[in-house]
Parts: C-alpha cells; sequence; structure tokens
C-alpha cells in the first residue's frame, strides 16, 4: 500500500516513468524482481518496528514487496492522474482482476447492500449472486444507465454500503453517467466503485467524476500482452484504512506476485501507444460491421447509433476503448459460423492484448451467470464480443469479411 505524488508531465510522459520512487541500490534501470518469501532484519528491534508500523521495511511478501509496491505506485499515478489530491490515494495490487473486486466488495460491504449493474463481467455477477449472500451481503442488480432507477433502489435498500458498475459495460457496451451516480450515491451515504478495466485510465479516470474506489483487471489492457494475471484497486488511503482493506487483502491472501507485478509494470510503459490504435482500429472495424447486411446491430461507445453516445463522448479521452459487441442476423447459427471461420482473429476469451480475440459471451465469459439475469442484461444468445487488437485494422476487417462470406454459403 503506497502512495504518490503528482506529477506535471503528460500522461502519456507518466505512463513510462510512474512509479519510479528511488534509485535502486545497485543502479537498475528497471526494479528488479524481488522473488523473495521473506526478508531479513538486522536485529529484533528493527523487526519490531516493521510489525508495529513505527518503521517502513518490509516484512513478508504476503503483505508487501517492493517490486509489487513499484506497480502499486505507478498504478496510483495514471488513475489519480490530474486531481489535486493525489498524494492521498493509494493502489493496491491482487493476484488477479476478481481478487480485487472481490476483496473490494467484501470489506465495503460486510453485513450490507450492493446495488449492482445488471450487464457486468460474469464472475463479478456471479460472485454477488452466489457466494457474497454467505458473508451477508445481499445484492440487487439493476440498468445503472439510468440514474432515476438507482434512486428508487436506494429508498428500497437504505442499507446500501456499495454501488458497484463498469465503465464501460462487459459484454453490452452500456456507458452510466459516473458524476452523477456518484452525487446519488454520496447523499445517500454509500460509496462507488467502477470497474475500469475495459477503458483503462488512457480513455477515463472515475476517480475525477467522483468514484471512491477504481477496479481492475491488469490481466488486460494495463498488461496489455495476454502474459500475465493481475488486478487492482485505487481508493484514498483514508479509505483504506477504514474499511481495513489491507487487513483484508493479507488475510485473504489476495497479492500479485512479484514477477508478475514486474510484468504488468512493463506494460504500463506502452499503455498509451496501445490504447490509441486498440481505439482507432475499433472504431474503423465497428464502422464497417454496422454497414454490413449481415449485422444487425453493433454496441461500441464511439458509434452515434450506441444508446449513450453523447455521455461517452462527454466524459471519454483520446477515443472509446476496443472492445466491440455485434449480433448478426442469423443469431446464433451466424455467430459460431462466423467464429469458426476466422483466420486471423483468435477465438479466445479475455480482451487487451495487441491480436484481436472473438468470442462468444454466453457459452464462455458469461456462461456462469444466471440465463435470465443475463437474458434481461441484453446478453442475447447471439451476441459476439470483439476485442480488437493492434493489428492494421484493415487486415482485421478483411478477415471479418471472409468470415461474414461464409455465411452466405
Amino acid at each position: 500500500m503506497v502512495t504518490v505524488t503528482k506529477k506535471p508531465h503528460s500522461f502519456n510522459t507518466t505512463t513510462v516513468h510512474a512509479g519510479k520512487k528511488r534509485k535502486d541500490q545497485f543502479g537498475s534501470h528497471l526494479v528488479p524482481i524481488y522473488q523473495t518469501s521473506t526478508f531479513v532484519f538486522d536485529d529484533v528491534q528493527q523487526g519490531r518496528d516493521a510489525f508495529s508500523g513505527e518503521a517502513d521495511g518490509h516484512i513478508y511478501s504476503r503483505l508487501g514487496n517492493p517490486t509489487v509496491e513499484q506497480l502499486e505506485r505507478a498504478l496510483c499515478e495514471l488513475e489519480t492522474y490530474g486531481l489535486k489530491d493525489q498524494d492521498e490515494y493509494s493502489g493496491m495490487v491482487f493476484g488477479s482482476g476478481m481478487a480485487a473486486i472481490s476483496t473490494g466488495i467484501i470489506s465495503t460491504a460486510l453485513g450490507g447492500h450492493v446495488i449492482a449493474q445488471d450487464a457486468l463481467y460474469g464472475c463479478t455477477s456471479q460472485f454477488l449472486k452466489e457466494e457474497a449472500p454467505l458473508m451477508g451481503i445481499s445484492t440487487s442488480l439493476i440498468d445503472l444507465s439510468d440514474s432515476f432507477l438507482l434512486e428508487i433502489e436506494l429508498k428500497k435498500n437504505p442499507n446500501t454500503k456499495l454501488v458497484y458498475l463498469e465503465s464501460i459495460a462487459n459484454p453490452t457496451m452500456t456507458v452510466c453517467d459516473i458524476k452523477v451516480i456518484s452525487e446519488i450515491v454520496h447523499q445517500n451515504g454509500a460509496l462507488l466503485m467502477v470497474d475500469n478495466t475495459f477503458a483503462s485510465p488512457y480513455h477515463l479516470r472515475p476517480l475525477s467524476l467522483g468514484a471512491d474506489i477504481v477496479a481492475h483487471s491488469t490481466t488486460k489492457y494495463l498488461g496489455g500482452h495476454g502474459s500475465v494475471i493481475g488486478g487492482a484497486l485505487v481508493l484514498k488511503k483514508e479509505l483504506i484504512e477504514e474499511v481495513s482493506l489491507a487487513k483484508f487483502r493479507k488475510n485473504l491472501g489476495g497479492i500479485s506476485a512479484p514477477q508478475d507485478a514486474f510484468l504488468l509494470h512493463q506494460g504500463l510503459k506502452t499503455l498509451s501507444l496501445r490504447m490509441k490504435k486498440h481505439s482507432e482500429n475499433a472504431l474503423k472495424v465497428a464502422q464497417y460491421l454496422e454497414s454490413h447486411d449481415g449485422v444487425k446491430t453493433v454496441w461500441y461507445p464511439g458509434l452515434e447509433s450506441h444508446p449513450q453516445y453523447e455521455l461517452a463522448n462527454s466524459i471519454f479521452e483520446n477515443g472509446f476503448s476496443g472492445v466491440i459487441s455485434f449480433e448478426l442476423v442469423g443469431g446464433y447459427t451466424s455467430g459460431e459460423r462466423l467464429m469458426n471461420n476466422v483466420k486471423l482473429c483468435t477465438l479466445a476469451v479475455s480482451l487487451g492484448t495487441v491480436d484481436t480475440l472473438i468470442q462468444h459471451p454466453a457459452s464462455m465469459t458469461h456462461s456462469v451467470m444466471d440465463e435470465e439475469l443475463r437474458e434481461k442484461a441484453g446478453i442475447s444468445e447471439g451476441l459476439v464480443r470483439l476485442a480488437v487488437g493492434i493489428e492494421d485494422a484493415e487486415d482485421i476487417i478483411a478477415d471479418l469479411v471472409q468470415a461474414l462470406d461464409s455465411l452466405k454459403d
């Protein structure tokens, strides 16, 4: 758990230099991988001071690690970029996105109620529906793009402790008015947690719009290469202490491993370059898909046809990220044939890798989600999710063209 100070550089420059604190004792250009389970004390007094918190120092890598802390500083700098009170925030990294999300929810909502977006990543939805009730946490899932519904739900559940949403919903691409929602949430004495995985801090920084906690699956765009699993939370250090988040992470054991933290930190350095290309490509691909007579509907925040286009255009920077959802005229059967006929695009779950990934949410990422809830959230049987990579857009489109042509046979 570490804090950062505001830097005067541009966001792009910050992605390259974020996390730097002090020169390594051996002059290493990159932070070393401190691949150790425990740390040695000079004497008993030093150990006592470290355990009591009276002195800085590392004890055990489940509690903290120099490599991990370098990543925490970097992530905090990016998500708090531009905030005047940047030094009041801290980053905490975890071994996976779900470790970060579940720990964040448990620590802030124990014994209370959570109001969450109806369209969510499948495992988040499953956790809220199946595991959270075992911990005394009740949940209601609603369409948070309609703030009026949120106000009604808060009145029905005065014990609400947390409202949870995704900056771009997985996989429906719904965008919510975070600023308006944060105001309503705070008026009712609750906290707002935003999963910013799809947008990344390159496109959107929810803390600047009033969110209390930002979550990430760092596996995706922040890592950028599909080579590591990780998660993160960024929030005010005062809140970390208030909800004992560090204790929850320590005792639930969800901290990131040093080598994973190292790889993720290297991925951050090219975030701006990659996100720019992801976003530019996705818009071109979305426009092509929308013009194709074999495609029924396309959901992408950068299209004027998107229900929240005006909102997205007002809160997102530098584009709208790299994920598209679409439904073919032939529904599930056509979607299956399309995915079986792509050649450049890779049939795989996840997103944020440099290559383009295509998958079927209803049978893959969201298969763990309750079927009725899935349909209610707009995740139909024929929905296809395309995570556009950084290849040339023309090559991605050409692959989709030949795959779509196969549907005519």
